[in-house]
């Protein structure tokens, strides 16, 4: 309906603008749905919030946005009832902790119906703290899940980490021992297929017994396990299956404990996009020296020193208009559109 009038307005490249001042995903994406609006009552429901958001920042400072990126992807999980990664709960966690901060942020506001506008939004935002801890204590990073998760993956870990001890201690005793030592390639040890190995140079493979697992690419090395770290190899092995049966059942308990919030999240998730939206609009505004206008149904425009947004701020000239009291047309020209 207005697609024609905004091409000329250059609305699109207004709300291109506009987006650099959103933090969210969502919130930009919300920046490109936004339309011109004939609705009288919603027009000034909207310059209300932008009004009020400028306040708050004013008198509080910016709100603390973060960005909650794949959250929808997470929401497909959820719906699916899909035990999540470790970085689908890292984005829950965020989620909660964008949720808690801006809340906290709003509780801060002594007078609330100053902002009543925007204050249904701050309301909808769902908090857990336990649940967000519990995520953040669990997951280190993306891939990796802390020993703190539970007892039993800590104690996994710890015999799994003393085992290792013990056979890098015993292969340290073939690359430093007099014997072995002018059979070894380099003085270190590494891993092929999962088990502890030294690199033996190729024509003293049988010096050492063991098992070979691959071979360097030039042929000159071949990477031994020894017999004597065999068992031990195998006790590691069999440790870390444990611990990936334990690291899954940590990662579906703290699913199972999101399924039933699921809903809470989507609507968190939508408000703070929302919110990021209307924080964008404030900062706009404020950048570009706007104030709210003053909307009324007779027709009349009465603008005191407007100024197009796309001109430089440091060569555009303000100009006044007015339209539908005196005149009903007007013939544009002069500094800003002129030749």
């Amino acid at each position: 309906m207005f697609e024609k009038y905004t091409q000329k307005l250059e609305l699109p490249k207004i709300l291109e603008i506009l987006e650099q001042y959103c933090i969210s995903t969502i919130g930009k994406s919300l920046t490109k749905e936004l339309n011109p609006s004939n609705n009288i009552l919603e027009v000034k429901h909207l310059l209300s919030e932008t009004t009020q958001a400028r306040n708050l920042i004013d008198n509080l400072g910016n709100a603390p946005i973060s960005d909650i990126q794949d959250f929808d992807k997470i929401s497909i999980q959820l719906d699916s009832n899909v035990a999540l990664s470790c970085q689908g709960l890292l984005v829950v966690a965020r989620l909660l902790k964008t949720s808690r901060a801006l809340k906290n942020y709003f509780d801060a506001v002594e007078d609330k119906s100053k902002y009543d506008n925007i204050e249904s939004y701050f309301q909808s935002l769902y908090t857990n703290l336990d649940l967000e801890n519990k995520i953040f204590r669990s997951i280190l990073d993306e891939n990796t899940i802390s020993d703190d998760a539970s007892s039993t993956l800590k104690s996994l870990r710890r015999k799994r980490r003393s085992l290792e001890s013990q056979i890098k201690e015993n292969l340290n005793k073939y690359i430093h021992s007099s014997t072995y030592s002018k059979y070894i390639m380099e003085p270190i040890i590494t891993i092929r297929n999962d088990r502890y190995v030294i690199p033996v140079k190729i024509e003293y493979k049988d010096q050492i017994k063991g098992f070979i697992h691959d071979m360097s690419y030039s042929g000159s090395t071949v990477f031994i396990e020894p017999i004597s770290i065999f068992e031990t190899n195998n006790e590691i092995h069999n440790l870390q299956l444990e611990e990936n049966i334990e690291i899954e059942r940590i990662l579906k308990e703290l699913s199972v404990s999101i399924f039933p919030i699921k809903s809470n999240l989507v609507t968190s998730f939508q408000s703070i996009g929302n919110i990021d939206l209307i924080f964008a609009r404030a900062k706009f505004s404020f950048e570009y020296n706007c104030i709210e206008p003053a909307i009324n149904e007779d027709k009349i425009i009465t603008l005191k020193q407007a100024r197009h947004p796309l001109i430089d701020k440091k060569s555009v000239v303000p100009i006044d208009i007015e339209i539908g009291k005196n005149y009903t047309a007007l013939i544009i020209t002069g500094p800003n559109t002129g030749r």
